[in-house]
């Protein structure tokens, strides 16, 4: 949990959440604030299995996978390509279309030309290609007049994508299954402080859709979680604009480290399906392995 990626406070949550989940199944836990000591603390704790509750890079992005496999210790969630392909946003997007999922036209640029001038034609959203928590997301309004203005904190290359109007919906992979659809609504843009303030955000769970756009969301994040070689939890993201029916249904993103307190999106989804958090905690440490 923990760990030094712009997700860190986030992490910290779920982990303690999942922590405490795990005591209440009967399972011994150590937690560990995943720090540049971390071969030296898991090499010291020896554990039977590494839950793995960090979120954005180092712990989502297929480093923290490939320091389990070294060390031989099974984990939950991903494996180290999956978990790499995933957080890349414009390579998941080739995988994605490669599998027939619909998805957005973009493009990766640096961080200076996209200050410049427009890249593409606006509406467009510029985005770090691998963080998560929608960290560092700038929209660009059609009637827009200047690019963006990036801040330092941007990395120099960046994606820059054709914006996808409509609802935000999304879908938790559990192993095998698509659990059901959430409709997630917010006052504005689904950004940082709307995914993780009090009040930020409302889910509708599940959601009120046509059932050809409910069924056609279990169907894309089902086949994204395989198109990436995802493993143990997933939850893909979408937006659909239902001016255009089914046409209208684009794929955004699939996040193999969902965010895990008993609100979060996918827990909630599973206790909408009968699996309690602690059930579902139990759940992944089952199913850890390596080699995943």
């Amino acid at each position: 949990m923990g760990g030094p990626s712009a997700e860190r406070e986030v992490s910290l949550s779920s982990g303690r959440e999942c922590a405490a989940a795990l005591r209440g199944e009967g399972f011994e836990v150590i937690e560990l604030d995943a720090g540049q000591d971390l071969p030296a603390q898991l090499v010291g704790c020896a554990p039977d299995v590494v839950f793995n509750a960090l979120h954005g890079r180092w712990g989502e992005d297929g480093c923290v996978q490939g320091l389990l496999e070294w060390l031989r210790i099974p984990y939950t969630h991903s494996g180290v390509l999956a978990s790499a392909l995933a957080m890349d946003k414009q390579r998941s997007k080739e995988a994605y279309r490669a599998a027939g999922l619909p998805v957005v036209e973009s493009r990766l640029a640096c961080k200076a030309e996209v200050s410049a001038r427009h890249v593409i034609d606006p509406p467009y959203v510029v985005k770090p290609n691998n963080e998560g928590s929608s960290v560092g997301i700038h929209i660009v309004h059609e009637a827009a007049n200047a690019p963006p203005h990036l801040d330092a904190e941007m990395p120099e290359v960046v994606m820059v994508e054709t914006y996808a109007p409509g609802r935000e919906l999304t879908t938790t992979v559990m192993g095998d299954r698509a659990l059901t659809v959430t409709d997630i609504l917010t006052d504005g843009w689904y950004d940082y402080d709307a995914k993780y303030a009090p009040g930020g955000s409302r889910h509708v769970l599940p959601a009120n859709l046509p059932a050809e756009i409910f069924d056609a969301c279990l169907d894309y994040a089902l086949r994204a979680h395989r198109a990436l070689g995802c493993r143990g939890v997933s939850r893909t993201d979408f937006r659909w604009d239902e001016t255009r029916g089914l046409d209208g249904l684009i794929l955004l993103e699939t996040n193999t480290q969902p965010g895990m307190t008993p609100t979060s999106l996918a827990p909630e989804q599973a206790a909408h399906c009968g699996v309690s958090f602690g059930a579902l905690c139990r759940w992944m440490v089952e199913d850890a392995s390596c080699a995943r």
